[in-house]
């Protein structure tokens, strides 16, 4: 589920939390890192849960409105095509989501004012109203609208934005790529899923746990030649006046360039460069731009740059 992207801006976290921190052990700052990713997998299956939490408010309400003094025929013939929703139902008893749910403890209990909250605005949306609607149904209709709620609705929602940076500050930037990975897992499933249909495992691979872990570690421990060559390359500029988080950002794409012999420098300029226009200003951007595009020539120049395998593509 973690994208290399995701963990790159997770080690530029917890650098920016070494470096300004008394605790400089390098073992507590990689268990800190993992720490970190873990609390991205337990939204991943906390944001699943709260699609089945709307959808039992849902019924809960029909369940008042059919049991009122004097219930109309709307109440006693409610539409259920909502809390009936295939998807939500696959969801709702999937064992590998149930099982984290019940071993982390996840659950939105506590938060019923945030639950009648997201569903007044669900109720409220075009394409709620357009499903309800339309007598006919089909899985993928099922699977389309699951989608547009997670998209539409409990991504730009800011009351739930503001519970999850009160429950956990390792969730404050999580939300939107959690949601395209939820995106992906709903794509999966389909009208013969059943209770073992498989959620996406925290790490594609264990080529990904590793570049985590060597990605941090390297660019701590080759602090000094690393900063060396930002300083060579930003003649111009007094290190003091570099923003931190520009130097980090800087930091760990030469780490990449000098040493990840698989990752092409192409990837790692592109990737840095995304990752500055979260954490930097337009200007620093440019900056960063530039200093790496220097610092990559003249690294080439001098045969420090040694790729293999993927690494390679683009180099020629």
């Amino acid at each position: 589920m973690i994208s290399r992207r995701i963990i790159r801006t997770k080690v530029l976290q917890m650098l920016y939390a070494y470096y300004t921190s008394t605790d400089k052990s390098l073992n507590n700052t990689e268990k800190e890192l993992f720490f970190c990713i873990r609390k991205s997998y337990d939204l991943y299956h906390y944001l699943l849960a709260l699609i089945i939490d709307l959808a039992d408010y849902a019924e809960q309400r029909i369940e008042i409105r059919r049991n009122k003094h004097q219930p109309t025929q709307d109440d006693l013939h409610p539409n259920t095509k909502f809390i009936s929703n295939e998807v939500i139902q696959q969801l709702r008893q999937n064992r590998q989501l149930n099982a984290y749910l019940k071993q982390t403890k996840l659950s939105w209990v506590n938060n019923p004012g945030l639950i009648k909250e997201l569903y007044q605005f669900l109720t409220e949306a075009d394409f709620y109203k357009a499903y309800m609607a339309d007598p006919n149904r089909s899985f993928l209709d099922d699977r389309k609208f699951v989608d547009k709620v997670f998209n539409n609705i409990i991504l730009l929602t800011e009351e739930l934005h503001e519970v999850l940076e009160e429950q956990s500050i390792y969730w404050n930037d999580d939300a939107e790529f959690t949601i395209s990975m939820i995106s992906k897992t709903l794509k999966k499933f389909h009208p013969h899923s059943d209770t073992d249909q498989s959620l996406m495992p925290l790490f594609k691979d264990e080529d990904d746990r590793e570049f985590a872990k060597d990605l941090l570690r390297k660019t701590i421990i080759n602090h000094d030649e690393l900063r060396t060559l930002i300083k060579e390359h930003s003649s111009n500029w007094d290190m003091d006046r570099i923003a931190f988080m520009d130097i980090l950002i800087m930091q760990l794409a030469m780490t990449e360039f000098i040493y990840f012999p698989s990752i092409p420098t192409k990837v790692s300029m592109n990737e840095y460069i995304e990752i500055s226009k979260f954490y930097s200003t337009e200007k620093s951007r440019n900056f960063i731009n530039g200093i790496l595009d220097k610092t990559l020539k003249d690294l080439k120049k001098t045969d420090k740059i040694n790729k293999s395998g993927r690494g390679l593509i683009g180099e020629a």
